[in-house]
């Protein structure tokens, strides 16, 4: 049960949803609109307030997408997230779009180890390892961007059962697989939505770790080194 009075959005990726979640009614948008979320994005949380008969100050915390997915996108979502806040001076949540994925598996279907992946372009996919704990996925090892023939034992845990994968980046690579057992691709899961973001923004606001606008920070990927040490590097 979601305790917090929530607006959540994500423009990370193709997908632009948007979530309000208020006096116990949850007000959702979802839709692929690429390279249309910065002129969509306002008027839709509009309306989902006049909807809900709400004002951003009956809120309690606003949760936005933080990538990875592409940079235009992941800089919309923090900067409409920021301008919010700072008007409102509400807190803020930042949910890893690939976290958004692994807990709608297991909100939807009960799948509670996941691999999501979104197509990073340039012959790559963001990739993580996620498994559930007390009802919200969590993540195993670090988020990556790798080329995905060289996806491997290495980028996870021991163990690999009952694995479901999701994302655009095993729709556009389902060779990604190929050195994997026991993993099964859920091709309803494709991209990020933001009602799966309640759960997480909510228990994360409500253990006092919420930011002020100036200190939401997007989550690129790319500029990090992964965890697995490539030849040559430290």
């Amino acid at each position: 049960m979601i305790k917090s009075n929530i607006l959540a959005l994500d423009a990370s990726t193709e997908a632009l949803s948007i979530v309000l979640h208020v006096k116990g009614q949850t007000f959702h948008h979802f839709e692929e609109c690429p390279q249309q979320h910065s002129q969509k994005i306002l008027p839709l949380i509009d309306e989902l307030l006049s909807k809900a008969n709400c004002k951003l100050k009956d809120l309690d915390v606003i949760g936005f997408g933080q990538g990875p997915g592409s940079f235009t996108g992941v800089r919309i979502s923090v900067a409409i997230a920021q301008g919010l806040a700072y008007s409102t001076n509400l807190p803020l949540v930042g949910v890893s779009t690939l976290a958004i994925m692994a807990q709608q598996a297991f909100e939807q279907n009960g799948s509670a180890n996941v691999y999501p992946a979104i197509d990073a372009r340039m012959g790559e996919i963001y990739f993580a390892q996620y498994q559930v704990n007390n009802n919200l996925m969590q993540l195993v090892n670090q988020e990556c961007v790798i080329k995905p023939e060289l996806l491997n034992a290495d980028y996870i845990s021991d163990n690999e059962q009952n694995y479901v994968a999701v994302g655009t980046g095993f729709k556009t690579y389902p060779d990604a697989l190929n050195n994997f057992n026991s993993v099964s691709i859920n091709s309803d899961i494709t991209l990020p939505d933001a009602r799966f973001m309640l759960a997480l923004v909510d228990a994360e606001f409500l253990a006092g770790n919420g930011v002020k606008a100036s200190d939401a920070q997007p989550k690129y990927v790319r500029d990090t080194v992964t965890w697995k040490k490539l030849p040559g590097r430290e």
